[in-house]
């Protein structure tokens, strides 16, 4: 046994605490997230002279920031708690629990691909009061929103959660809200890496292609949608839902969901360029 195994059992997911208030390392890594996309996006100004000027893009981010946190949480609730909605309807965007007093409890819960969804239709809300290009908008900002997955996806492994099924390659760990205290894949890591790093170093890449010209967006659909697909054989399923199509989870079912719609989205776009 190494000491690797129990390092999730080490880690505090809490940086400090008043009272019921408490200030854990998953909302920090949200906000080192953004501050690292942000940088990145203000760099491609610097050397690749984006046609959207750079006071846009700086404004895009409040709204970017509005659609993670409401599309995240109600993706939640809609994908997976719905009975939320009956239940505790306060609690859907509110970090409160009214049904036993008042309490604080925090946002429990966030969809990747409700963020998505609120991202996507800020964004075109606001290129619409921006009268920007949407699809130029997003060739700027795409490229660079992989890497913020990497401090996400670390801060659901500080967490403890999130991780995955059982396991007996050599690194992995054992996570303390797994009752059943056995060996599991690292998934947070695995995720950290692929839909971070290795994401943002192919989407990175391609920024400045010309002809991929409005396509970034839905490439990068397609690209997200597939690593997350795969990576989810070895991600323990929500226990509340297990798999919901066949051997599939959710989050196997959004993601292919989210390739479906890369792909159709860049059939579109070219058929609109070949009629243009």
């Amino acid at each position: 046994m190494t000491w690797w195994q129990h390092l999730p059992e080490k880690m505090s997911p809490t940086i400090f605490g008043v009272g019921s208030f408490q200030l854990r390392w998953y909302g920090m890594m949200y906000i080192v997230a953004f501050a690292v996309v942000y940088m990145m996006v203000m760099l491609r100004y610097k050397s690749d002279n984006p046609d959207i000027d750079k006071e846009t893009a700086q404004g895009w981010f409040t709204w970017a920031i509005l659609g993670v946190i409401l599309g995240g949480r109600v993706g939640y609730v809609l994908f997976y708690e719905p009975g939320m909605i009956l239940s505790n309807p306060l609690g859907i965007l509110l970090p409160v629990d009214a049904r036993h007093g008042f309490r604080f409890t925090g946002l429990s819960g966030m969809s990747f691909h409700g963020g998505v969804i609120g991202v996507v239709l800020f964004s075109v809300l606001y290129a619409h009061r921006q009268k920007v290009s949407f699809w130029r908008l997003a060739d700027l900002v795409v490229p660079a929103i992989p890497l913020g997955y990497t401090f996400g996806r670390l801060g659901n492994f500080i967490n403890g959660e999130l991780y995955g099924r059982v396991t007996s390659v050599p690194w992995g760990m054992y996570f303390p809200a797994d009752y059943t205290k056995q060996l599991r894949h690292p998934s947070q890591l695995y995720e950290a890496f692929f839909e971070g790093i290795f994401l943002f170093a192919v989407m990175w890449s391609i920024r400045n292609k010309p002809q991929l010209s409005r396509l970034i967006l839905p490439i990068y659909l397609i690209g997200y949608g597939a690593v997350r697909f795969f990576i989810e054989f070895v991600r323990q399923p929500d226990a509340h839902l297990g798999t919901v199509l066949g051997p599939f989870t959710m989050g196997q079912v959004l993601s292919f969901t989210m390739i479906a719609g890369g792909g159709v989205l860049i059939l579109l776009l070219r058929e609109r360029g070949r009629s243009a």
